[in-house]
């Protein structure tokens, strides 16, 4: 029996070439025994919880930090990690699809709000005609955010834009609204010059941006929120693993879900699909990609 140790964590760089030196030198032994290392972006003291029950079971589990999202899939893809929990179901098909992998979500973990954030303005009514929104500039975040400022009644899209819609879908843009994409983790700096900007939730987390200052946000609860669901992702060879059902089932414990509530100041909301649920939903947007 593996005795219950703190999780170790490891902080990678932000570049492809650093990632692989530092995995291949530093976890030779990818996989060996009940040794489990999940690639998140951030901080994610849900897994430390995880980690201390999972000892009880024999699992050693240890995060692998990444502070660039294209990375984790990666890593994953190459077995330098075994699971990865970062990224939501949009943004999985749509690494799946650019990278030629086969990454398959093994369990949903949360969905959170997406919202409009603003250094400058107390309200949505605020924001001055020609005002300037930054939002991510990656397909999977950039369609949510376009979709979040149509919600919030600041313009309109094709309604056949899709999941993947971008700036050239507005249809309609009646405050003249000028729309500045930029890459998600950059987001929260804009907030210094650009009147607001779409921030994903743990974005504005590391960022110290508290979820109820948000001007608008999207319902995380609507039906139109599964494809945003987030995700414990493994490759897909190696997605009936025994082990990795026992962390599916320890995120839903009590003590993990307890730390998720707490942690997101409840605005997580933890969701339980079937895997074959969630992979159906994967293939499902690759085919839309692809069109």
């Amino acid at each position: 029996m593996i005795s219950a140790l703190p999780r170790r964590r490891t902080l990678i760089a932000a570049s492809a070439a650093t990632v692989l030196a530092l995995l291949v030198s530093g976890c030779s032994g990818a996989g060996d025994g009940h040794r489990i290392r999940v690639g998140v972006s951030g901080d994610s003291p849900e897994w430390d919880v995880l980690a201390k029950e999972a000892a009880k079971q024999g699992l050693t589990v240890e995060t692998v930090v990444f502070d660039d999202y294209s990375l984790p899939n990666k890593a994953l893809s190459a077995g330098d990690i075994e699971l990865n929990a970062f990224q939501h179901l949009v943004f999985l098909a749509q690494s799946n699809t650019e990278n030629k992998t086969d990454i398959a979500p093994i369990a949903a973990t949360t969905v959170v709000p997406l919202g409009l954030y603003s250094g400058k303005h107390k309200q949505l009514a605020d924001l001055p005609d020609r005002a300037e929104i930054a939002l991510p500039n990656d397909p999977a975040n950039q369609g949510r955010a376009l979709r979040v400022l149509e919600q919030a009644k600041l313009l309109q899209l094709r309604p056949e834009a899709g999941l993947f819609a971008t700036p050239d879908d507005i249809t309609a843009n009646p405050r003249h609204i000028r729309i500045t994409p930029v890459n998600a983790q950059q987001t929260p700096r804009t907030l210094q010059d650009a009147d607001a900007a779409v921030i994903n939730d743990g974005v504005a987390e590391l960022s110290g941006i508290k979820a109820d200052t948000a001007l608008y946000k999207d319902d995380p609860a609507a039906p139109q929120s599964v494809p945003y669901l987030n995700v414990i992702a493994a490759r897909a060879d190696r997605k009936d693993n025994a082990d990795y059902r026992k962390i599916v089932e320890l995120y839903a414990s009590q003590p993990v879900q307890d730390e998720v509530r707490r942690t997101s100041n409840g605005t997580a909301h933890h969701v339980e699909l079937p895997a074959a649920d969630l992979q159906a939903e994967v293939a499902r947007i690759q085919k839309q990609l692809k069109r």
